[in-house]
């Protein structure tokens, strides 16, 4: 493993993360099913229900929303408890190692 893959396994989870995991467990709990019978209903695998759930993954809103839909609960009334998140980004992101390819521009006369 390289130092670079090791130091992204190992980073912590960003407070955001942390926040929407322990809010989908609150719901979870709520609505009364386990995370196989969440994951079955959503249509997701139930070992990404734990990865979301411990801040370890961040699922697209489209994912989200279908998680919400197998609760009974819209994605508002998942959101409803994050006024206290600070708006903006504090945990570090993936850098986009993308390299655009060089354009070079002539005049036209």
């Amino acid at each position: 493993m390289t130092d670079a893959h090791k130091s992204t396994a190992a980073a912590a989870p960003s407070p955001m993360a942390v926040a929407l995991g322990k809010r989908l467990k609150e719901c979870r709990h709520a609505a009364d099913k386990s995370q196989e019978t969440l994951a079955f209903e959503a249509q997701v695998d139930r070992t990404y229900i734990s990865a979301i759930e411990r801040g370890a993954a961040n699922p697209s809103m489209e994912t989200l929303a279908d998680i919400c839909h197998a609760m009974g609960i819209s994605l508002a009334e998942f959101f409803v408890t994050f006024t206290e998140i600070p708006q903006a980004p504090d945990g570090e992101r993936r850098k986009n190692a993308a390299k655009p390819k060089e354009i070079k521009r002539s005049r036209l006369r």
